[in-house]
């Protein structure tokens, strides 16, 4: 009896959240392997948009941040994209958890605790909508500082790479037709799949050379078309993608390193380097320019203050600020071309329409001698065709 119970008692279902540890401090190589089910343990100040839609995309069932997902010194988007699409985050845990927690094993999550077996190896704050809201009002107090570091920054990044901003030199060379033609940008952002299905009239009508940022590739790639050119690490890409492009363009650190550069090598795919400290995002958009693009489409590319400002972005921020203000009104977000290029007009309007006009000559042609003269010859026709048809049977 006392077995019995005991077994009965280790089978209960323990409560919380349960998954396999995905651990890791660099957030982009963590990123690459997780997948539904996985529990997310990572080192993130300010939790930042990209990643947060990187995690909902895998389908993880828990985030634990060792370090806070709203520090305060600015609105950042991720946690409430993560807690938005029901992944339980766990904040503020501290680093040690990154030691205790062991890559593939299984943990649990339950009201701020993180359990290995039956074991509590940390805690933190379980963040919900209602916590997030109050940690946002918070921030926005740090907003006027940020803004102040990022003109700072602004100027610190013009200084180190204005020959390529406002001269393009160390821009690779291409061989994809951009030259007087229209470029479509896809990137990895909120909702860049649906913004590129959205696009599919314009992508037919205008016929725009596709490039595709890191995983926007893939959604090209996915949804039928071969990208032009692909920039960003190869490491992250699927091999199919990679081989239905002409061109990899892969980032390089200044000291000339290209992660990823081995793997398009051995798949025998033609590939340069882009030496810069801007995000593949900016660097796709120097290319479409300096080659000269004559209207740039972006996809998946941040469009508000805040997205703008999230950490995510802050180390390359001064160079999306100029090269935007480079490109200026060449580029156009996604959403704005696939509203003009939606249709207005349904399809039963265009019956209606159709059906209105054939009642008007209908009746036009009833009412006037013309009419009555256009009858008797469709009925002398009508007589003859009948008669011959009943001729070839007799």
């Amino acid at each position: 009896m006392k077995l019995n119970g005991l077994l009965a008692r280790s089978t209960q279902a323990r409560p919380g959240i349960t998954g396999i540890a995905r651990v890791d401090r660099r957030t982009g190589d963590l990123l690459r392997r997780i997948g539904p089910g996985d529990v997310v343990i990572l080192d993130q100040v300010d939790l930042d948009r990209a990643t947060a839609v990187a995690l909902v995309e895998a389908d993880v069932t828990g985030v634990v941040n060792a370090s806070p997902s709203i520090s305060g010194r600015f609105p950042n988007l991720g946690p409430e994209i993560v807690v938005g699409a029901g992944i339980a985050l766990i904040d503020g845990v501290g680093p040690e958890v990154l030691r205790v927690v062991k890559e593939g094993s299984k943990v649990r999550l339950h009201e701020g605790a993180v359990f290995v077996g039956d074991k509590e190896v940390d805690r933190g704050a379980r963040q919900t909508i209602e916590s997030i809201a109050d940690l946002m009002i918070v921030a926005k107090a740090g907003l006027a500082a940020q803004l102040e570091a990022f003109s700072a920054n602004t100027i610190e990044f013009l200084r180190r790479e204005r020959t390529l901003i406002l001269d393009g030199v160390g821009v690779p060379e291409l061989s994809a037709p951009i030259r007087h033609n229209q470029v479509l940008v896809v990137a990895p952002g909120r909702d860049h799949e649906v913004d590129l299905k959205n696009l599919k009239r314009y992508i037919t009508e205008h016929r725009p050379v596709l490039i595709g940022v890191d995983g926007g590739a893939d959604a090209l790639y996915r949804l039928g078309y071969h990208p032009h050119v692909i920039v960003g690490d190869p490491d992250g890409l699927a091999t199919e993608t990679l081989r239905s492009c002409a061109e990899v363009v892969v980032p390089a650190h200044m000291d000339g390193h290209a992660p990823g550069l081995e793997r398009v090598q051995d798949l025998g795919i033609g590939a340069v380097t882009f030496p810069a400290s801007g995000n593949a995002e900016d660097l796709a958009l120097l290319l479409a320019d300096t080659h000269g693009a004559a209207l740039v489409v972006t996809v998946g590319f941040q469009a508000t203050l805040h997205e703008f400002l999230d950490r995510g972005r802050s180390g390359s921020n001064p160079s999306t600020f100029l090269t935007r203000l480079k490109l200026g009104s060449k580029v156009v977000d996604g959403k704005a071309v696939a509203t003009l290029h939606r249709s207005r007009v349904s399809i039963g309007a265009v019956v209606l329409l159709v059906l209105a006009a054939l009642v008007a000559v209908v009746v036009g042609l009833a009412v006037s001698g013309v009419g009555a003269a256009y009858a008797e010859w469709f009925a002398d026709a009508w007589r003859t065709g009948t008669n011959w048809i009943g001729g070839l049977f007799a």
